[in-house]
């Protein structure tokens, strides 16, 4: 290799060598954060939640009202003709 291809073959690897640590302490800070939430949970559990529930509230807070509202009204027209 000469000294030109040497030395972009040089600074390609460490810019690859920082994406991957880059994200590998990003896949670290997730699990963390990932057992945090578990500790939240089992803490709520703890003091009698439901945290199926809970987990469903975060889900729906998440979601635009008006879909909601379309899901609730399909849910409530399927139920009623199951008689439910």
């Amino acid at each position: 290799m000469n000294d030109m291809s040497e030395a972009s073959y040089r600074v390609t690897a460490d810019e690859l060598r920082q994406f991957i640590e880059r994200f590998e302490r990003l896949e670290m800070e997730k699990k963390d954060i990932s057992d945090q939430q578990k500790e939240v949970m089992a803490e709520a559990k703890g003091r009698g939640y439901d945290t199926k529930v809970m987990r469903k509230i975060v889900s729906l807070r998440k979601r635009d009202q008006n879909d909601i509202a379309e899901e609730e009204a399909v849910l409530d027209m399927y139920k009623e003709a199951l008689g439910m």
